[in-house]
């Protein structure tokens, strides 16, 4: 039950029985998305002075599009990590999502945390779907993780969820408390 997918498992449960008699296939167009997370991630490291290996050389799909769009990306999390004192924060992050969601786990691309919030911040290459950030159960899912990791140590108040899609000029922001999104994980 990956997060990617909960959008229709989650509003179908039966389609995850049915999902099982197909083989997966990786597309051309979620190769070039693994390579623009993996170039993405990198920039992001090298603008928070971390240690990181350009993946340039071995990307079969890089192009100045992709350099640009995560160039854009970087500097956009860049902006909501440099709206907290002392954040933390955690790249390609993987979340366990088990408690909500048996078996689960998912890997976010940012999370920020600061204050009284948490930040996931979902980086979206593709073209084809226009992503919005507004009840999205992918990025909920995420949130309740974080929340689920770090409530405990830290006072968390509200979960801010980040959809950034460059190649659609797609930038929006979901808001909610930390107690709304647990009351959703307990109706849903």
């Amino acid at each position: 039950l990956s997060p990617s997918s909960s959008e229709r498992w989650l509003e179908c449960p039966p389609s995850m029985k049915l999902s099982e008699k197909f083989e997966d296939e990786v597309s051309s167009y979620a190769l070039e998305g693994t390579e623009a997370h993996a170039l993405a991630e990198h920039k992001l490291k090298k603008l928070l002075g971390l240690e990181s290996k350009d993946p340039t050389e071995t990307l079969k799909f890089y192009n100045d599009e992709m350099e640009e769009c995560t160039e854009s990306y970087a500097s956009y999390a860049m902006e909501v990590i440099s709206n907290y004192k002392s954040p933390l924060v955690f790249i390609e992050e993987k979340l366990d999502l088990s408690k909500f969601v048996k078996e689960s786990y998912g890997t976010a691309d940012v999370v920020v945390l600061g204050d009284s919030e948490v930040n996931v911040i979902d980086y979206k290459h593709g073209l084809g779907v226009l992503v919005d950030a507004d009840n999205n159960t992918q990025l909920m899912l995420y949130g309740l993780a974080a929340l689920n990791l770090f409530d405990g140590i830290y006072d968390i108040e509200k979960v801010i969820m980040h959809i950034y899609q460059p190649r659609r000029s797609n930038i929006s922001r979901f808001e909610l408390e930390a107690d709304k999104l647990y009351k959703w994980a307990e109706e849903t």
